[in-house]
């Protein structure tokens, strides 16, 4: 999803450094171009990057979940709760603005071209556990031409 919206993806790994940050089960390392969007779009955009790789753990293993109530996504939720906070500081307006949007993730990552993108990537992810920048974008390129 990153590289749909315009970041660039430095890396993505399953077997993320244990240092001093959360507990995680996967990272990704993307930076976004300096000036070419408003912070209201770059904080969008932010949210639905955070809320992404738990869509993408939804639609492979076949459980759609409230990416809200499970462990292995909370740092991905508070990250788009935190990036949305400007934007919605009525909570229960945010609530519903990130379930809106987690819902729009589930339908377009699960058309069958985004689908086919998603399984390359998580599959050479099995395989390498981190993957390069360059390695996502000729993956998706491949697929979502």
């Amino acid at each position: 999803m990153a590289v749909r919206l315009g970041a660039r993806i430095r890396t993505i790994t399953i077997d993320p450094a244990w240092d001093d940050g959360p507990a995680r089960f996967g990272d990704a390392r993307i930076e976004w171009p300096a000036g070419e969007c408003s912070d209201r779009e770059l904080r969008e955009k932010m949210v639905m990057v955070a809320l992404a790789g738990a869509v993408a753990e939804m639609i492979y293993s076949g459980q759609p979940y409230h990416p809200g109530f499970v462990a292995e996504w909370a740092a991905d939720w508070a990250q788009a709760w935190e990036a949305s906070a400007p934007l919605y500081s009525d909570e229960v307006i945010r609530l519903k603005h990130l379930e809106e949007i987690t819902v729009q993730l589930y339908k377009t990552m699960g058309r069958d071209d985004h689908w086919a993108a998603l399984a390359a990537i998580v599959d050479d992810l099995q395989a390498h556990e981190t993957l390069e920048g360059e390695q996502v974008e000729e993956i998706v390129s491949a697929w979502l031409p």
